[in-house]
């Protein structure tokens, strides 16, 4: 029975509905009338004639009622359709937020501002990206839950070889991709696009549109990176070995002139000895400074990889610290141990605090200490020399001020933290003068 209730008020409309009300709300003053009017003593035709006039104004307000209530409701329905069309221009001018209506108004109008402000932004967004897109030089490919290419990017296509109509709508299978959608999310391959072969580094993004997934493939051209990153290496590594060379063969073109003149003289000069022995003497430091030269950067291409063991981090600095003896080392720190190549530690260690005594002289201060922080050691040079000078070419391989130096202290240092999957920076105290070395190595492999 209620079924059959809710059935019929379903099939009546709206606007019968609120004329129905009107109606009811008015039948009990029509009614009244119509008692009074029989009651009292009228004549027939004033009763019929004031009946009929009631009547039809009960109707004409009822119907008034129901056009006012409709007319709104359907501009509203009208602002409402225009924003689902896109039409963000449309604005109702009854809009006050004194009245219920006029709120209705006034939030429908502030939806549409924020529709048309948030289309024009993703336009805006969407400008760029496309811009981004067709200015990068990296391969982008996106592909649908089938692994059909939907999108490319111009490096996409100059990569394919093929113009992006050709492109789109052809499967991965098609082009030669499919087995770099399925691999995992990054790594790095060897392969050939056409004529251009090489490494290539290849991620895999999945996001999904419209409810349904999709890939986005990103090719990125290793190969010209690496190329010039090895290119600058080697300019660097031969301008400094260069340099070193230069300076151990000048001076022994020079000596080796200078005996050539003198064994030449007849008769010999009474200090020939003495001359000959002086600059054998300068040929032999110098071949050994390029014997150490050489032995450094051999040193530098065979570090082995480390062998981690528990360390005692107290008892490896107390060591550290006394095999400085120009100056005194003061350690600070709790003891605990930690999992590091213990071999590797102590020399790195021991290269920061000869700089660092190098730094200060006697009479100056240098500390090492250590700590423990989020899974991490934590490690500390510090002394109150001069600074750091020219902090850029601090880890640049040979290159050295010290006299007799081999410039590849630091480096090997960053090496060995880096071996540990840690970092070593050095930089100029802030509350003082003095540098401050800081090298930081996870606590366990």
């Amino acid at each position: 029975m209620a079924v059959n209730a809710r059935s019929r008020r379903q099939r009546v409309s709206y606007d019968t509905r609120i004329f129905l009300l009107a109606l009811l709300v008015g039948a009990p003053a029509l009614i009244l009338l119509a008692l009074l009017l029989f009651a009292g003593d009228f004549s027939p035709a004033f009763v019929f004639t004031m009946l009929a006039v009631a009547v039809v104004g009960w109707l004409v307000l009822a119907n008034l009622l129901r056009n006012e209530v409709v007319y709104h409701l359907r501009t509203l329905s009208n602002l409402l359709e225009a924003l689902r069309m896109g039409d963000y221009s449309m604005r109702g001018r009854r809009e006050a937020r004194n009245d219920a209506l006029g709120e209705v108004v006034w939030e429908v109008n502030q939806l549409g501002d924020a529709m048309r402000d948030q289309r024009l932004e993703v336009r805006e967004v969407s400008a760029l990206l496309r811009k981004v897109m067709s200015e990068i030089d990296i391969a982008l490919f996106t592909f649908d839950g089938q692994h059909v290419l939907r999108l490319v990017n111009p490096a996409g296509e100059r990569l394919l070889g093929l113009p992006a109509a050709e492109l789109i709508g052809e499967p991965a299978v098609a082009l030669g991709l499919e087995d770099l959608l399925d691999a995992g999310e990054r790594r790095v391959v060897k392969r050939e696009f056409g004529p251009r072969a090489g490494r290539w580094e290849r991620r895999v993004l999945r996001f999904r549109e419209g409810g349904l997934p999709h890939y986005l493939l990103v090719i990125t051209d290793l190969s010209k990176a690496l190329r010039e990153e090895e290119r600058s290496a080697w300019q660097r590594l031969i301008r400094v070995i260069g340099h070193e060379i230069n300076n151990s063969l000048a001076p022994i073109k020079s000596m080796a002139g200078t005996l050539e003149d003198t064994v030449g003289r007849d008769p010999l000069p009474p200090d020939w000895r003495e001359d000959v022995g002086h600059g054998l003497g300068v040929i032999a430091s110098r071949a050994d400074a390029l014997a150490r030269l050489m032995s450094a950067y051999a040193m530098l291409a065979r570090l082995p990889a480390p062998r981690r063991r528990p360390v005692d981090l107290a008892r490896l600095a107390d060591r550290v610290a006394n095999l400085e003896p120009r100056v005194a080392v003061r350690t600070q720190g709790d003891p605990f141990s930690a999992e590091l190549d213990p071999d590797q530690l102590e020399q790195l260690l021991i290269n920061l605090v000869k700089n660092a005594a190098d730094a200060t002289g006697p009479e100056g201060a240098v500390t090492l200490r250590w700590s423990r922080a989020a899974e991490e050691v934590v490690i500390e040079v510090e002394d109150d020399g001069p600074g750091i000078a020219n902090p850029d070419n601090l880890f640049v391989p040979f290159f050295t001020t010290k006299p007799g130096g081999t410039g590849v202290g630091l480096v090997l240092c960053r090496q060995i933290a880096e071996a540990h999957g840690g970092q070593l920076t050095l930089k100029n105290r802030a509350d003082q003068s003095g540098c401050l070395a800081r090298l930081t190595v996870p606590e366990r492999a």
